[in-house]
């Protein structure tokens, strides 16, 4: 049995420590001019410097790493002295076989630091900084060591035993040293049977036990004052011997070695040592973090597993409870997050794990119960409870003011912010008092819409009063958002007012999105310094894994060819991943918004752009939407062949989980391939797949509902079933008005224009029309207005040929749009009533220029095919073999009525009659 001994005062010697301690004594040899043996180089020197501040600092797992890991490390970084490192560390630690070794080790550790006792120090000498990271690790541990008892000494030297013998028995490094000096480890358990009592050490040993007991008052908590940090900055708890257990993450992403890592088989036998405390406390941070992007991807029971882990290991550490939270939640758990998070805030009252909410001056001895319930709001965002999200973070910010916590206060006004702007609500009354805005005071009341930009507003200047950057970041995006989907309207309704043009602004969506992105140059005023460096650290020693080419120091080649060079550029960048996500965010929303607008060439690049460069850090969720904008992209412009070919591939790096993005776009590109295809069954099952995805909850899930019931007239309408088609389009108008969708009630519009076109009453389906194209101007959607346009056109062609030459202006003045932007089906459809218009004018003859209608048509059933549109691409074919057959071009007019044929063959085969699709709606 391998003793564990906890040294108090917060920082404990371990076998790991001691081999860091023993390369830092390599790296600054006492009285050493110049570089030291054996280096022959500054270059190599640095290496090990690098190398040995990032062993100190790397947050990959809760447990320090064996000896067989470390020795793993220094072959990558030695490069040609990795085997004297080896050989020189293996046979140090195997040399230290009884206490006096220890005491001459750790006196011998004195000496590399350097202090005003130092002498004159000559210009070339190495001297370690006692006040640098390096420094500070070496006088951590010669303090411990110092305060240890006897008995305590003992368990240090049966511990390094334990840790050489595995690693040294199957390692041809310091075989022989180790059998040299097995006798002595063998006699190591009579050290731990002596009786202090009649030792020398007895008096030291009370000395001792009296520090102890002052020092027992230190608790083990992440968050210390500042005056005590550098004192009890790290803790080390003695751990259990690990149960072997075989699980792995292997969902999706790398994100299982360090899950692999931390729970890795030990030998009963050996001891297990946590790391310092901040290295924790980092490697909790990254395990959010990944919680966060990967959502229900994340492992589920192999973390749960290293949270029991250490909750056994370090009871007093009640962040776990958190971590638990936020892993039962992405995994949709209700009642367990709900427990958790519970249980998390009546250990810790919320005081761990906070950093960027501090308490306010008048908080109180009971907790932080404002940020309980900012949790607790943001769990029902989650879970699809809108009211009661909303009364949570209600009272959230009344304790808030009551607490004067205005960061906290900040956050939940984003918080709601974000609610009112995800979620529907017709009315929402009492979220604002009458602190936030005048107009309330005096008893006007706002519509949502107004409470939202005020709440925006108000969240912006508090965060940009208190210098949370990524608070001010995130309400950047969100008041693009707005700026987006919203009409700007006066919040009072009376009074002199200047006259004003209902419309979005998009220069005001662009000036937001620009300033979202000066975060990048401003995060570090409030990010943590050493969290970012532990991450550095840690990923720093995780590329010295890789394979070749992704190393962070080179290796010197055999020809003699030294490499001075360190390449940097395969390093992780250090900026922290929240910031590089709401980078990316922004860069989603600029496709979102050239995607609105119309100018599918942007929205395609910064898709590309954000996939490119962002991927790695973004949610699974966030890169999947970048995925979906690729796709779709492919599918409108390429046709379905390559948009189900890429389709694949998402498949395969994103789990098709219930809700996700992928699982939508999937159901989407089979519902638009069964339409053109004719397959109206097939169709319609996939709306009511969509309907089903969406929430029970009326206000939750309005995009998909309002896709599925959008892809269910239309169903409807290409089975000809025009009042049960117009019937579900009013409802889904009246639904888009309720909940202020105006951008979707464009699209509604539209529809019931084209219902009543093809329905035959043209008349009708005008003011449909006119309406939409009024929504496009005052939402600048530049190329929904283009296919208004084109639908207004067909509406006049379809009143006769007298209004052919107005169809015919309108389709021309649409042109540039249609043709620069448009998809394959939207230019095929320009084309064909293009040629309609002419061939319909009175004052057209085919025979004097045919190529003014038989070019369009051509190039519209190429693009048509490619979409696998029978039903219009047969209309083409028509149009192309009348044109032949008056020019008198019979074979060209048979190949054309050929292709007529076939388009029609293939639209009967698929066609289903309409009394079973009436079952089905």
């Amino acid at each position: 049995m391998a003793g564990i001994f906890k040294s108090q005062g917060g920082f404990a010697v371990t076998p790991h420590k001691v081999s860091v301690c023993i390369l830092l004594q390599i790296y600054a040899p006492p009285a050493q001019i110049s570089v030291p043996f054996p280096f022959s180089s500054v270059t190599q020197h640095n290496r090990l410097g690098l190398f040995l501040l990032a062993l100190t600092k790397s947050c990959d797992d809760i447990l320090e790493p064996k000896l067989e890991e470390l020795i793993n490390q220094l072959r990558e970084v030695g490069g040609l002295l990795d085997h004297w490192l080896i050989d020189h560390l293996t046979s140090r630690l195997s040399s230290l076989a009884s206490p006096d070794d220890l005491f001459n080790f750790f006196s011998e550790m004195r000496g590399i630091l350097g202090g005003p006792d130092s002498g004159v120090v000559e210009d070339d000498q190495i001297i370690l900084d006692p006040n640098s990271n390096l420094g500070m690790f070496l006088r951590r541990c010669v303090l411990a060591f110092n305060v240890l008892s006897f008995e305590g000494v003992c368990h240090l030297l049966t511990n390094i035993g334990m840790y050489c013998k595995e690693t040294l028995s199957s390692c041809p490094y310091g075989a022989s040293e180790l059998d040299d000096t097995r006798n002595d480890l063998e006699t190591l358990p009579e050290y731990e049977s002596m009786d202090l009592e009649n030792l020398v050490f007895e008096k030291v040993s009370e000395e001792i036990e009296a520090r102890k007991r002052t020092a027992q008052s230190i608790p083990f908590h992440f968050h210390v004052p500042e005056a005590l940090s550098g004192l009890v900055e790290d803790v080390d708890v003695p751990s259990f011997p690990k149960c072997k257990s075989t699980s792995k993450a292997k969902e999706g992403y790398s994100y299982s070695n360090s899950l692999s890592n931390t729970s890795r088989d030990i030998d009963p036998s050996g001891s297990a040592f946590l790391r310092t405390n901040w290295q924790m406390q980092g490697y909790l941070d990254a395990q959010a973090e990944k919680i966060e992007k990967f959502g229900s991807l994340f492992s589920l029971n192999a973390f749960e597993l290293v949270l029991k882990q250490l909750q056994k290991m370090a009871p007093e550490l009640h962040r776990v409870h958190f971590l638990r939270y936020l892993n039962t939640l992405y995994h949709d758990d209700y009642f367990s997050a709900l427990e958790n998070v519970h249980r998390y805030f009546d250990y810790s009252a919320g005081t761990e794990g906070f950093d960027f909410i501090p308490p306010g001056s008048g908080c109180n001895s009971f907790g932080r119960y404002e940020i309980a319930l900012l949790c607790l709001g943001m769990m029902h965002v989650h879970f699809g409870h809108p009211k009661q999200a909303l009364e949570v973070l209600t009272e959230a910010v009344h304790v808030s003011q009551q607490q004067s916590n205005d960061t906290c206060l900040a956050y939940t006004l984003a918080a709601i912010g974000n609610l009112l702007s995800e979620s529907g609500f017709s009315r929402t009354s009492g979220i604002l008092g009458s602190s936030y805005s005048p107009l309330l005071s005096m008893g006007i009341s706002l519509s949502v819409q107004q409470q939202l930009f005020v709440l925006l507003t108000e969240s912006l200047r508090r965060a940009e009063s208190l210098k949370l950057k990524r608070l001010v970041a995130s309400n950047h995006l969100a008041m693009a958002k707005f700026h987006l989907m919203h009409v700007q309207r006066p919040l009072l309704s009376f009074g002199p007012r200047a006259s004003a043009k209902l419309r979005t602004s998009p220069i005001s969506v662009c000036k937001e999105l620009r300033l979202s992105t000066h975060l990048i140059c401003q995060y570090g005023t409030e990010s943590s310094t050493k969290t970012t460096d532990g991450s550095f650290s840690t990923a720093w020693l995780t590329n010295l894994q890789k394979p070749a080419g992704s190393h962070v120091l080179c290796r010197d080649n055999e020809s003699g060819n030294n490499s001075s060079e360190l390449p940097f550029f395969a390093q992780p960048t250090s900026i922290p991943g929240s910031v590089l996500q709401l980078l990316g965010s922004s860069y989603l929303l600029r496709a979102t918004a050239f995607e609105i607008y119309g100018s599918a060439p942007l929205a395609r690049i910064n898709a590309i752009l954000y996939a490119t460069c962002f991927a790695d850090t973004s949610s699974s969720s966030d890169a999947s939407l970048a995925y979906v904008k690729l796709i779709q992209h492919l599918a409108i412009f390429k046709g379905y062949k390559e948009a189900f070919s890429a389709l694949k591939i998402a498949e395969e790096r994103f789990l098709s989980l219930s809700k996700s993005r992928i699982l939508l776009l999937k159901l989407q590109l089979v519902h638009e391939h069964a339409l053109h295809r004719g397959c109206l069954k097939l169709a319609q099952q996939a709306c009511n797949e969509l309907g089903v995805l969406a929430s029970s909850v009326t206000s939750v899930d309005l995009d998909l509902k309002t896709e599925a019931s959008f892809r269910h007239a239309r169903t409807l309408l290409a089975a000809n079933q025009f009042s049960e088609a117009a019937r579900v389009a009013h409802s889904l108008f009246c639904l888009c008005y309720k909940y202020n969708l105006q951008v979707q009630n464009a699209s509604v519009l539209l529809l019931l224009a084209e219902i009543h076109k093809k329905s035959g009453n043209a008349v009708v389906g005008l003011p449909y029309a006119l309406a939409s194209l009024s929504f496009c101007q005052s939402f600048n959607l530049d190329l929904l207005k283009a296919s208004a346009t084109l639908t207004i056109a067909e509406l006049w062609l379809s009143l006769g040929p007298s209004h052919s030459k107005r169809a015919l202006n309108l389709l021309h003045g649409a042109f540039p749009m249609i043709l620069g932007h448009g998809g394959l089906e939207l230019r095929a459809r320009a084309f064909i009533v293009e040629a309609k218009c002419y061939l319909s004018s009175p004052t057209f003859s085919v025979s004097e220029d045919p190529e003014v209608v038989l070019d369009p048509l051509k190039q519209a059933s190429e693009e048509l095919q490619l979409l696998e549109y029978h039903e219009m691409a047969a209309e083409a074919f028509y149009l192309m073999a009348m044109v032949y057959n008056k020019l008198g071009r019979l074979e060209e007019r048979e190949e054309a009525a050929d292709s007529f044929k076939k388009h029609i063959v293939a639209l009967e085969n698929h066609e289903e009659g309409e009394s079973s699709l009436l079952n089905i709606s």
